[in-house]
């Protein structure tokens, strides 16, 4: 159901089919959760940072053991090791540039990337050099992405507004979107409001995490709070045998909410009990706007294909309605007009070659 990361996730898919072949829309994978093994690896040594493995095997193995051990705080500690290793501007540029050209290698035709990058003040690390990194790493490849820069909600509410500060200095240069990242039970969107309308109030798009580990109504208070689109989402499936709640759906569609849906991941952090069961498919079929993507390539050793292909393996969806989610993602993605549109002629085009 996954693809395990000993070799780079750049390498060509050794099964090539309608799963790697449909261009898709990214968007939403965590920059620090998506490194290449060998990448991480080789940085850890460079930095003397230690590791939990001695060679790329091993760290690849070590991941697999945390993506499936059913806990939400053995799935996280990776990321520890990869902010470490990334703690460069050479070495952040170089994971953005790969993390587009995995990508593309996997069939991405449009994407979003995202990280908080005052983490990385900890090691000393400016706000904006981060960024600057990022973006110069996302401009060495072909592929038409932008950054989404991430507050972590645990945090003060004036870390909230410093990230937003950063995020609207770089909109329009490269950032293209403004997300709320981090736990989500215990600190909901509202407690960032003030912080979230000054991003909305200057045009920059919002995407919140939400209704992940926390209730459905959490997915509406962050659309009311100016979000375009939702991570994750999933606990909507909740209200769908609940009548009393069913106006959270009504208005999650007359809103035009997108919900940027992650059922690996949602599997490896217990949000989901598994691919076949995961909420994707009742929420499609209630007429939920949405589509897949990959939340942490590495922590959830998962490629883009692979999870169009889990989804075609475990669930009743078909090829049509994995078409139709790249479809509604071109059209909810924060990137130009232009870019969006050509993007979904490419899926059209491939759909119609196809004869989906």
């Amino acid at each position: 159901m996954t693809d395990l990361p000993f070799l780079s996730p750049a390498a060509p898919d050794p099964a090539p089919d309608a799963a790697l072949g449909l261009p898709k829309i990214l968007l939403h994978e965590h920059l620090d959760g998506g490194l290449r093994v060998a990448t991480l690896h080789e940085l850890l040594r460079e930095r003397g940072a230690p590791s939990p493995a001695a060679d790329e095997p091993g760290l690849a193995a070590w991941f697999v053991a945390r993506a499936h051990a059913g806990s939400l705080v053995e799935y996280l500690k990776g990321f520890a090791l990869t902010i470490t290793a990334m703690a460069s501007p050479a070495a952040l540029e170089r994971v953005a540039f790969e993390a587009a050209e995995d990508a593309r290698a996997q069939g991405c035709v449009l994407a979003e990337f995202r990280i908080a990058p005052l983490l990385f003040e900890a090691h000393g690390l400016a706000g904006d050099a981060v960024v600057e990194a990022l973006l110069a790493g996302l401009a060495r490849s072909p592929l038409k992405s932008g950054l989404i820069v991430c507050a972590m909600r645990q945090l003060p509410v004036t870390e909230t507004v410093r990230a937003a500060e950063l995020a609207l200095r770089w909109f329009g240069r490269g950032v293209v979107g403004f997300d709320l990242a981090g736990p989500e039970r215990g600190f909901p969107p509202g407690l960032h409001a003030d912080a979230l309308a000054r991003v909305h109030e200057a045009g920059l798009p919002l995407t919140l995490h939400a209704g992940e580990a926390d209730e459905a109504e959490r997915v509406l208070e962050a659309g009311r709070l100016g979000a375009r689109r939702i991570g994750h989402g999933v606990r909507l499936v909740d209200v769908l045998s609940d009548p009393v709640r069913a106006p959270l759906l009504d208005e999650v569609r007359n809103r035009g909410l997108h919900l940027e849906v992650c059922p690996t991941s949602n599997v490896h952090t217990g949000a989901a009990a598994s691919i076949a069961t995961h909420p994707i498919t009742a929420l499609w079929r209630a007429g939920v706007s949405l589509s897949f993507h990959t939340d942490n390539t590495l922590m959830s050793c998962i490629t883009l294909a692979g999870e169009a292909r889990a989804l075609l393996a475990h669930t009743p969806l078909g090829l049509a309605d994995l078409v139709q989610m790249q479809l509604q993602a071109a059209a909810a993605s924060f990137l130009p007009e232009a870019e969006r549109d050509a993007a979904a002629r490419q899926i059209h085009q491939w759909a119609v070659a196809q004869g989906v």
